[in-house]
C-alpha cells in the first residue's frame, strides 16, 4: 500500500502510553471527567502476542484494503476508509458510550456475537456522568 491516505491510518505498531496518568490543572486526575485511574492500563504488554491480539482488527483491516485495491483499484479502499471514518465520528452523547453499530455494519461484524458482546470490557460500558458538565467539557465552555 504506497497510498498516503491508508499508510497514514494504518500504522504498524500502535504507541504505548507513558507511565505517568494524566493529571489535571492542580496536578492531580480529574476523576469526574476522566474517570478512575487503573494502574494495569499502563503497563507495557507482558507478553509478545499481546501487542498482536491488540492489532487484529488493524491487521484485518490491512489485509481486506489491499485485497480490495488488488481487485478493484484504488478508490475502493479509499471509499471504504472514508465511511470508516464517518462512521467512527457518529456519537451517542458524551457521557453515554457509543455502540458503533454502523462501523460495525461496514466491517460485516453486526451479525456476530463475539467475546466482547457477551464479558464486555468495563472500560468500553455505558457509565452515566453528570450529564452537564460533561457536554459543557465536550463543547469546550469548561
Amino acid at each position: 500500500m504506497n497510498t498516503r491516505g491508508l499508510r497514514s491510518q494504518l500504522k504498524d505498531s500502535v504507541p504505548v502510553t507513558g507511565l505517568a496518568p494524566q493529571a489535571g490543572a492542580y496536578g492531580v486526575q480529574d476523576t469526574m471527567r476522566r474517570g478512575f485511574s487503573s494502574v494495569k492500563n499502563e503497563l507495557l504488554p507482558s507478553h509478545q502476542l499481546e501487542l498482536s491480539e491488540k492489532n487484529f482488527q488493524l491487521n484485518q483491516d490491512k489485509m481486506n484494503f489491499s485485497t480490495l485495491r488488488n481487485i478493484q483499484g484504488l478508490h475502493a479502499p479509499l471509499k471504504l476508509q472514508m465511511e470508516y471514518r464517518a462512521a467512527r465520528q457518529i456519537q451517542r452523547l458524551p457521557f453515554l458510550q457509543s455502540s458503533n453499530l454502523a462501523l460495525d455494519t461496514l466491517r460485516g461484524s453486526d451479525d456476530s456475537i463475539g467475546f466482547e458482546d457477551i464479558l464486555n470490557d468495563p472500560a468500553t460500558s455505558e457509565v452515566m456522568g453528570e450529564p452537564h458538565m460533561m457536554v459543557e467539557y465536550k463543547l469546550g465552555l469548561l
